[in-house]
């Protein structure tokens, strides 16, 4: 577990062009990338008080083209075959950097039995027990991270944990739990 404290809420005025970097976000809608609509949302309660960091132990793909089928597939699994009200995640990260809105800023995931009700779920899409997370990836979920905060809705300090942290699995795999501590340099 990783814990993010800002000593207040950060701003976009900064004149670092590293920082200004880190505030703006292109996320690929629900619409965009043909996702079923939710059985039924479900709000947090407040800002994300945590985040867990998932993988989805599937082939890993780049950009909206390739990424297409996957994330379909997985909102079938978790819809029909889990039986949840949607896709897991609240946002699923490509090879690329190519980040898709999942359940979205504010609702209620289902990626952490027992964990949702205060925590964003973010999948990196592909299976880190075997591949290496991108730079671009970690770059992407940086950003996302840091434009949550910004918009108010994730804590300034907000704790990071890896899916195993909170559970029996090996998610996110080796790879990409080994590289927690580079998404903690986002702050």
């Amino acid at each position: 577990m990783y814990l993010f404290i800002f000593s207040e809420k950060p701003t976009c005025n900064f004149n670092y062009l590293s920082i200004f970097k880190l505030c703006s976000v292109n996320i690929v809608s629900r619409q965009q990338w043909g996702a079923a609509a939710p059985k039924q949302k479900e709000s947090l309660e407040g800002p994300a008080q945590r985040v867990v960091i998932h993988h989805t132990a599937l082939q890993s793909c780049k950009g909206l083209a390739e990424c297409t089928d996957e994330l379909l597939a997985i909102q079938r699994l978790h819809m029909k075959e889990r039986h949840f009200d949607d896709i897991g995640y609240n946002f699923l990260v490509g090879g690329d950097g190519s980040l898709f809105e999942g359940r979205g800023w504010g609702v209620m995931g289902a990626h952490t039995k027992g964990h949702n009700g205060d925590s964003l779920g973010i999948a990196f899409m592909g299976n880190f027990n075997n591949d290496t997370p991108s730079e671009e990836a970690i770059l992407s979920v940086k950003q996302l991270l840091m434009s949550g905060v910004l918009q108010g809705f994730i804590r300034p300090e907000f704790a990071l944990y890896g899916h195993r942290d909170l559970g029996a699995t090996q998610c996110p795999g080796e790879n990409l739990y080994a590289a927690l501590s580079q998404l903690r340099s986002s702050t």
